[in-house]
């Protein structure tokens, strides 16, 4: 069975960093395409970035672009974002995300970020 486990969450200061890490186990890692989420209170769940099966070619939401790192190390089967310059807006759930070939989407529990003072 797809399991995504995520780690790496917590608070922050502004300014600050934190890298997020997904470890992914029960599929073929490399033949998904993964990717981060978040949803912040009250807002809906956005894409924040993703990254192909080969981890040549990625995708960022423009809020966070320069600023955030996807990345992938399919020896490991591991995804991770790096944030920098983290600010209050990024406060957030995130989530890891994998989809296969068909299309099938699948979530891990989701990490809180938390930026404050």
């Amino acid at each position: 069975q797809v399991q995504l486990v995520e780690s790496g969450g917590g608070l922050v200061q502004p300014g600050g960093s934190l890298r997020l890490s997904c470890a992914a186990s029960g599929f073929t890692f490399s033949n998904y395409r993964m990717s981060w989420y978040r949803q912040a209170p009250g807002k809906q769940r956005e894409l924040v970035a993703a990254v192909a099966t080969t981890g040549t070619h990625t995708h960022y939401v423009d809020s966070i672009k320069g600023r955030f790192t996807i990345s992938r190390d399919n020896a490991k089967n591991t995804v991770y974002l790096q944030m920098n310059s983290l600010n209050p807006d990024d406060t957030a759930v995130y989530y890891c995300n994998a989809e296969d070939s068909a299309g099938n989407l699948y979530w891990g529990q989701g990490t809180l970020v938390t930026v404050s003072s």
